[in-house]
């Protein structure tokens, strides 16, 4: 069987979000758990977007917060795929943060994570591979390969 191919834009999400008191720490700054959930959920949209099928959250790779997010800034957040395997989709995420008064946009963090497709009985199915069409997405596309190894490596070397 042939698999298909799809550009990045098939998948691109954004999602802009306030962020509200219950989303904030002691000093007023967003709980990075809150964070990567969004992370989470927009990277699944993403995937779901590009097979066109279910899919389940396999890793995130590190996650550095560059520039903190206080209540009422407005986080966007941009997901696509990057790369595929078989199975297996790397998702970029970058997250801004908005200071609302001012309308300045800093990059809060940027993420890969690896989601995999499924079917209705939870079993991996096969993903369309991914065509890059701007600069961006091309040097992400050929930096994959790379990220996939350490992945590997890293889930080799895991404790269990």
């Amino acid at each position: 069987m042939t698999r298909q191919s799809v550009t990045c834009d098939r998948s691109r999400t954004i999602q802009s979000k306030i962020v509200l008191p219950p989303d904030t720490n002691y000093l007023g700054n967003v709980f990075g758990g809150k964070v990567l959930a969004f992370i989470d959920e927009v990277a699944a949209i993403a995937a779901m977007r590009h097979c066109g099928s279910m899919v389940v959250t396999a890793s995130i790779d590190s996650v550095d917060f560059l520039t903190p997010v206080r209540e009422g800034d407005i986080i966007t957040l941009e997901a696509f795929v990057t790369w595929t395997g078989r199975t297996s989709m790397e998702v970029y995420c970058k997250v801004l943060n908005e200071d609302i008064r001012t309308g300045v946009q800093e990059v809060t963090t940027t993420s890969f994570l690896t989601m995999v497709a499924i079917d209705e009985n939870g079993k991996p199915i096969q993903v369309p591979a991914v065509i890059p069409t701007t600069e961006e997405e091309e040097e992400i596309y050929r930096t994959a390969p790379n990220r996939h190894q350490k992945r590997r490596e890293r889930k080799k070397n895991s404790f269990s």
